[in-house]
């Protein structure tokens, strides 16, 4: 399993997931790859690709760590590994801290200059839907 260091400015692992993952055909192979394996024959079967197609997509994921291909003769199996996630699901809770710390912040701020003014900020506008 790769970990996420957040003082990395550069990381191949997390360079090769978030590629992997930019792509809307990737994404739905490794969904349906969480429910069991598939073959190639079966990764491709929704999209409008070639076998050949499927396998590029395929080789990508395995690049990144995301899956691998097990071999039987002429029938490619394909196994889902997500540890490599875990780089990027802490990458995100990186940066989520981040902007938390940010927002509390500002809210500190916000409830001060209340407490100084003696009003009371406006709540937030409220998505309000119109009834049929």
């Amino acid at each position: 399993m790769v970990d996420y260091k957040p003082d990395a400015p550069h990381s191949p692992h997390l360079d090769s997931m978030f590629q992997a993952l930019s792509d809307p055909t990737r994404r739905a192979m490794l969904q349906a790859l969480a429910g069991q394996p598939r073959t190639v024959g079966e990764l491709a079967a929704p999209f409008e690709i070639s076998l050949a197609g499927a396998s590029k997509h395929i080789q990508v994921l395995e690049r990144a760590g995301l899956i691998h291909r097990e071999v039987q003769g002429r029938v490619h199996t394909c196994h889902l590994d997500a540890r490599p996630l875990h780089a990027g699901a802490e990458w995100i809770r990186h940066y989520e801290r981040f902007w938390n710390r940010k927002l509390d912040a500002l809210e500190t701020l916000l409830r001060t200059a209340d407490d100084k003014t003696g009003k009371r900020a406006a709540p937030p506008a409220q998505n309000k839907r119109k009834k049929k």
